[in-house]
């Protein structure tokens, strides 16, 4: 269910939910997908399990610098079916205070000899779903999620 606070994406990939778990808990996998080309992506932290830190850092093509992507914490960690995690914790469940505060969802279902991958993220107030969709949530996760679909599917 959606409402003015959730936004939603999903696409079915066809690889199985081992592959997409690969590309999302092996830090050098999901540093060639999470973000959007051509911008580079460092991943600082990936502790998959409830209270493990989730960072990343983005920089732009020839920049010198990485500047802050992802700040957050993992809630919950099921391999190979669910990941959830939130921008408003830090490791070990430290409170934070995100510049933009959401938790999302993620789910990897074993569909028609593929994936289907689900994101749903969830926000504070409906202000802030709507400046998430405004900064180009469905086109910047819609490519990572294509980025994501090319690391993993078979090359035919």
């Amino acid at each position: 269910m959606t409402n003015d606070t959730t936004l939603t994406i999903s696409r079915l990939i066809a690889a199985p939910p081992s592959a997409v778990w690969n590309a999302w808990s092996v830090p050098e996998n999901l540093a060639k997908w999470w973000i959007p080309a051509p911008i580079e992506c460092e991943v600082v932290t990936l502790d998959l399990r409830p209270g493990g830190g989730f960072v990343t850092r983005m920089r732009e093509a020839g920049a010198a610098d990485f500047q802050p992507h992802v700040d957050g914490c993992f809630l919950e960690a099921i391999p190979e079916q669910k990941l959830v995690f939130t921008t408003v914790l830090a490791e070990g469940w430290q409170p934070a205070e995100p510049w933009l505060a959401l938790t999302a969802i993620l789910t990897f279902e074993a569909r028609d000899g593929g994936t289907l991958y689900s994101a749903r993220v969830l926000h504070k107030t409906p202000e802030d779903s709507a400046k998430h969709d405004e900064m180009g949530f469905y086109e910047g996760w819609g490519t990572a999620i294509g980025q994501l679909a090319g690391l993993v599917e078979p090359r035919g």
